[in-house]
């Protein structure tokens, strides 16, 4: 390989690829088998990862390094230059080693980070105010107060429930006179004594009054030291929310990405059409977006992507050292949607429906219901995008009737459904359902051995929504899920 530094492509040599065929089309960048060439340009960056000495990034691959461990994903672009000279880009996502710009790399699409840049003073301009909200926070005089004000609202509801309890015993001895008199007394006796016990009652009502507003007043008091303090930080809070979301939106605007036509767009322009309405935080910094942005800008065609991981595999997911991966959804289909737009791109795997996954395996039948043996790869019903499913088939199978889908496997599931023919049945199975008398059991594929032979998992799950049709656990939206 030869590395340009001027033009940051990196030419391989004609003898290296000498019979390997280019692609016809560019990568569906999220589902791929990586094409020969970005397999090579892979290597030879991985090369350069394994042997650079000048980044002060800890990939988490030596022991002996410091820093925070972040492990990164690369991605390579197999592009043609203008003379028809093959060579490949490569770009990282978000930052390498606290900076957006490295020789080796494509530059960022938009450098929030380069000296003196409208980000980075606003940046500082909130940093300022978060200083002087931890400036009042941290106060002598605030924190005594915040204790005061916590001590006193504990002694206020103690005291008042002490006195409830009080008046409550007051009136079950009232509710005693009452019940002993009446049978002893004469009826204008009775009444006598039974107005000297509503005197009693009200007495206790006002007392209880009296004592409320007492504290009442004792924790206005309190409180309206605490008033200053709380206001100024909260005007702070509210200065510093209407700054973030200024420097958001000037960013936003600042992302402006290209097709191969030279057409542009904004971030908030590709993102306004989305269920959101605006971009998710980090989009714009992955690899693929900069690397076609960079071919687009310098006149380069780009033929084939790959991305793939480097170090340690962070908490929140699965990550393999140098494993490929596809682009993501939630934050680069978008983009990519129009980057991509007019290219000749290799049809998206997912809206294929091979022959051996269109055929339906009757297990049992009669009036009532059908049990079919579900393909893997086969939905139970229509998608956004795949129409074929259990459903489709069966309703050209059963012709004038039609299928009634109890419950459903996931696409890349197989095993049994039962599908119901009548209503009459499938009012009576989807009981069955809910009641919980229908036994399900599922073999797996696993990636290890386990060392326990059964357990429970119980998080909450909730849809990831810039990453459907994934799921992820959330102890605030999430609902329960027991497997």
């Amino acid at each position: 390989m030869r590395f340009n530094s001027q033009s940051r492509i990196s030419y391989f040599s004609d003898k290296t690829i000498a019979e390997i065929a280019l692609p016809e089309r560019f990568t569906f960048p999220f589902y791929y088998e990586p094409h020969p060439l970005t397999k090579l340009a892979a290597l030879d960056l991985q090369h350069y990862l394994e042997t650079q000495t000048h980044l002060e990034h800890n990939f988490g691959l030596d022991a002996d390094a410091e820093g925070m461990v972040i492990g990164k994903m690369f991605g390579v672009l197999v592009v043609q230059d203008e003379e028809g000279k093959t060579g490949y880009l490569s770009a990282f996502s978000g930052k390498l080693a606290n900076s957006n710009d490295h020789q080796r790399f494509v530059p960022p699409v938009f450098d929030m980070l380069v000296e003196n840049s409208f980000f980075l003073k606003e940046i500082e301009i909130i940093n300022t105010i978060n200083a002087q909200i931890k400036e009042i926070e941290s106060n002598k005089d605030y924190q005594q107060l915040q204790l005061d004000v916590e001590k006193l609202s504990a002694q206020s509801l103690q005291e008042i429930a002490a006195f409830r309890e009080q008046l409550k015993s007051n009136k079950e001895q009232r509710k005693q006179i009452r019940e002993t008199q009446k049978k002893s007394l004469s009826h204008e006796e009775y009444e006598a004594v039974a107005l000297d016990l509503i005197k009693h009652s009200l007495h206790d009502k006002h007392q209880l009054n009296v004592l409320t507003n007492k504290w009442k007043q004792v924790m206005e008091a309190a409180q309206t030291g605490l008033a200053q303090f709380e206001s100024d930080i909260e005007s702070l809070k509210n200065e510093r929310k209407e700054k973030s979301a200024t420097l958001q939106q000037q960013l936003f605007d600042q992302y402006v990405f290209l097709n191969k036509d030279g057409k542009s767009k904004s971030l908030q322009d590709i993102f306004s059409l989305t269920a959101f309405g605006k971009p998710p935080g980090g989009a714009g910094e992955c690899a693929t977006p900069k690397l076609l942005q960079y071919a687009f800008a310098n006149g380069y065609k780009p033929l084939a992507m790959a991305e793939f991981w480097w170090g340690a595999a962070p908490k929140s997911e699965i990550r393999k050292h140098k494993q490929f991966y596809p682009a993501c959804t939630g934050k680069c289909k978008p983009i990519l949607a129009h980057m991509l737009d007019g290219m000749p791109v290799e049809e998206n795997p997912f809206l294929r429906i091979p022959e051996e996954r269109r055929e339906l395996e009757i297990v049992y039948e009669d009036e009532s219901l059908v049990v079919v043996n579900k393909p893997a790869g086969l939905l139970s019903v229509p998608g956004v995008e795949i129409k074929e499913s259990v459903y489709t088939l069966l309703k050209n199978i059963f012709g004038d009737i039609e299928p009634l889908i109890v419950h459903r496997l996931d696409m890349d599931t197989s095993g049994l459904l039962i599908v119901a023919k009548t209503q009459q049945a499938h009012k009576h199975i989807q009981r069955q359902f809910m009641q919980g008398k229908v036994r399900k059991r599922y073999r797996a594929l696993l990636s290890k051995e386990l060392e326990q032979s059964e357990g429970e998992i119980d998080l909450p799950l909730t849809a990831d929504v810039f990453n459907r049709p994934r799921q992820l656990v959330c102890f605030k939206t999430g609902k329960k899920s027991v497997t």
